[in-house]
């Protein structure tokens, strides 16, 4: 038994090594690797693939599995756990066939140049031959691993276990109910806010100081981690003493970088906060995708685009940019909480963000399930961002080129920053019974935050499943009225309806 768990953690080791390896050629692709240097980092990307598959899904791998899984009332917690997690990744790896397995890992990695390409061209053309192919391998994959209900079902709970289409189509009903005549209610009644001011001229250089500053700053360990820039901001992780994030630098948009890497430190965060028990192991990382986005968007929008967390560092942002010296820290607030429609879902505002993530669910269990193709895109999602925010992208930049995700093959992912969404402000209420966050925020004392998230969220990594860790936290599974609620008191506040 000894031997076996031995040897059983040794190969799930030399897995870690060379997705490692594999992480670190994503963040050169994503970060420095030159154009024409891209492809053969990318077909190392699908050669390292391919072997991280063989490791875990070898004779060897099979037969341990079967071993312990008949002797596990003998295992640790973590053992358990850790025998649990992989037993399900090898299940799904093994249905599907290695070359294509390689093959599609090289289409992905490619596919961001060339999604980066076509989006600074402005011309989905460029990139729709990719994603066609793309979404081809997700849906024969899917075939391969089998589903219950809609086939979308299958990748959803690679993101989310336990998620399906039809708890999500009551999910963003309740929303669309709640929020969409509150919006009416804002634009036909609401006072005028001003946000004119943070698309004035702040210097790229300076955004840059005060990134590093407000990640430090919320409490991201610059000795366990980095932070760069990219097209699109994202966080990436090898394990808790190497956590890396980007941001991105528009000179006439302050909240862009500002929030860009608030969003991305609360992510980083998490992963530096992994128990040391766990660190390194197959557990050693976020329970899902939508607990991962409740701490990005409760640092970025709870904390970060409330009044009390600028009150002790305002006059250093001020200091910083010449832009604001005639802002005060109300009209901040107010203008960093204007609510509009919007063409870009990173920059939306927290009252309209949930309708960008419905387009965008919406097309995706359509293309999914086979009622739309790839070509149909950019009408189908004209079309509904017509219906939900009223606005219309003029060109593809600024509509169906303008997130990542797909050229990486992130489908499935995007109702995880919905639900991440409902579940911070679950968390954010169960925080107050606890502590006075706004004392916290004004007094300089995010360590009391950070404390408490590494207690009842970070430290526990892959132990508790979403729906457990909630429970824990909160006492109920997933509520999406303390989100609506929150919305409603405080954007009824700012703007006086």
């Amino acid at each position: 038994m000894k031997k076996s768990i031995e040897r059983f953690n040794e190969i799930i080791r030399e897995k870690k090594l060379i997705d490692v390896a594999i992480a670190a050629l994503h963040w050169d692709l994503e970060t420095q690797a030159p154009k024409k240097g891209q492809e053969l980092l990318s077909d190392v990307v699908g050669y390292l693939s391919s072997k991280s598959y063989k490791v875990v899904t070898s004779d060897e791998m099979v037969l341990l599995i079967e071993e312990l899984d008949k002797k596990k009332e003998e295992l640790t917690e973590i053992e358990g756990k850790t025998l649990e997690e992989v037993a399900k990744d090898i299940e799904k790896l093994m249905k599907i066939p290695v070359l294509e397995y390689r093959e599609y890992n090289e289409l992905t990695a490619k596919g961001q140049g060339i999604w980066a390409e076509a989006r600074e061209k402005n011309d989905f053309s460029l990139f729709s031959e990719s994603l066609e192919k793309i979404v081809e391998f997700q849906r024969r994959f899917i075939k391969y691993r089998g589903y219950e209900g809609h086939p979308y079902n299958t990748i959803l709970d690679d993101y989310e276990p336990g998620m399906t289409v039809e708890k999500l189509d009551e999910f963003f009903g309740y929303l669309r109910k709640e929020l969409v005549p509150f919006i009416k209610k804002i634009k036909e009644k609401g006072k005028s806010v001003d946000g004119t001011f943070l698309k004035k001229d702040f210097p790229e250089d300076k955004q840059m100081e005060f990134s590093k500053f407000i990640a430090e700053y919320i409490g991201f360990d610059f000795e366990r981690g980095i932070i760069s820039e990219s097209a699109h901001p994202f966080t990436l992780n090898y394990d808790k003493n190497d956590v890396r994030i980007t941001t991105r630098y528009i000179r006439n948009m302050l909240s862009s970088s500002v929030f860009g890497t608030i969003h991305e430190g609360g992510h980083a965060i998490y992963e530096q906060g992994i128990g040391n028990d766990i660190a390194g192991g197959i557990l050693g990382e976020g329970t899902s995708m939508g607990i991962h986005e409740s701490q990005s968007r409760f640092y970025e929008n709870i904390l970060g685009r409330s009044r009390a967390f600028w009150k002790p560092i305002y006059r250093e942002l001020q200091d910083k940019f010449e832009a604001l010296k005639d802002v005060d820290i109300d009209g901040f607030y107010k203008g960093i909480n204007k609510s509009e429609a919007s063409l870009i879902r990173v920059e939306a505002d927290e009252l309209t963000y949930s309708l960008h993530i419905m387009v965008r669910y919406e097309i995706e269990k359509a293309l999914i399930g086979g009622d739309i193709e790839v070509r149909e895109l950019p009408r189908v999602w004209n079309e509904k961002m017509k219906e939900y925010l009223g606005i219309e992208p003029s060109n593809d930049r600024e509509g169906v080129l303008q997130d990542v995700h797909w050229s990486a093959g992130l489908m499935g992912y995007f109702p995880s920053y919905a639900l991440g969404n409902v579940y911070a402000s679950q968390i954010h209420t169960s925080m107050k019974k606890d502590m006075d966050v706004d004392a916290a925020l004004e007094n300089k004392e995010l360590y009391k935050i950070k404390e408490w998230l590494n207690q009842k969220i970070h430290r526990f990594g892959k132990l508790k499943k979403p729906e457990e860790l909630i429970m824990d936290i909160t006492g109920e599974g997933l509520n999406a009225k303390y989100f609506v609620d929150y919305l409603k008191e405080k954007y009824g506040n700012i703007y006086g309806v």
